[in-house]
């Protein structure tokens, strides 16, 4: 099992970007093992729209069990839940942090969208 995390960096260290669509990285996670792949999300940063579908399709491809972010607009929100991919919105601090909440049971999926879009 893996997930998928926002991040500012391509590193477990990396904080949790808060911006699901337009973040530099995005990080998939064993989190039992905390093995990882950095996936680099060079055109979503700067996309001028839909930036959170895209991301999201981007992560989709993964089959991440779950998706950790800061915010995460409508979208891409419906774009996630459409592919099952339960959102786990308001999460911060360093991406290695999150995942050991995530795995120890300390995050409950959102259950919508907590971002208008083109935040």
């Amino acid at each position: 099992m893996k997930i998928a995390v926002s991040a500012n960096g391509p590193t477990l260290e990396a904080a949790v970007d808060p911006r699901f669509g337009r973040a530099p990285y995005l990080l998939v996670v064993d989190p039992d093992t905390l093995e990882f792949e950095a996936v680099a999300n060079p055109i979503n940063l700067q996309a001028a729209q839909g930036a959170g579908i895209q991301t999201a399709t981007l992560v989709a491809r993964y089959q991440p069990a779950a998706v950790l972010t800061g915010h995460c607009g409508p979208k891409a929100f419906q774009t996630l839940r459409a592919a099952g991919i339960p959102v786990i919105v308001e999460v911060s601090g360093p991406v290695r942090q999150a995942v050991e909440q995530y795995r120890a049971g300390r995050l409950t999926p959102a259950p919508g969208p907590n971002a208008t879009s083109h935040w």
